[in-house]
């Protein structure tokens, strides 16, 4: 089995900054790429930003310049630093890895944590 647990979600007043963690743990036997989705009320999930294993980066328009993606391969975890935020970043952030246990990769999904953006 494989968990994926973030941590960091909270309030956060607009021009202010949070930073997001995910940790996989359980059968892993390697990690490509992991990443960070939001889902906002009413809106379709999108993805924010990814970071492959060999640490390219990809990142959505809207959060270009203000959010960086990063991992640490000890740890299997996964980090997003939110900077500069705004009402419009207000969402449930899911954090996503593809793992291998042994034989294929498969996409697994952390439970999401709240990102709220107001005065």
């Amino acid at each position: 089995q494989v968990q994926l647990v973030e941590s960091g979600g909270g309030l956060v007043q607009p021009g202010g900054s949070l930073r997001l963690s995910c940790a996989a743990s359980g059968s892993i036997f390697s990690i490509a790429a992991m990443g960070w989705d939001r889902q906002a009320p009413g809106k379709q999930r999108e993805l924010v930003a990814a970071i492959t294993s060999g640490g390219s980066t990809n990142y959505a328009d809207s959060v270009k310049g203000r959010f960086t993606i990063s991992r640490d391969g000890a740890k299997n975890t996964v980090y997003l630093q939110m900077s500069s935020l705004k009402p419009e970043d207000t969402a449930v952030y899911y954090c996503h890895a593809d793992i291998s246990s042994g034989y294929y990769y498969k996409r697994y999904w952390g439970q999401g944590t709240q990102v709220t953006v107001s005065s």
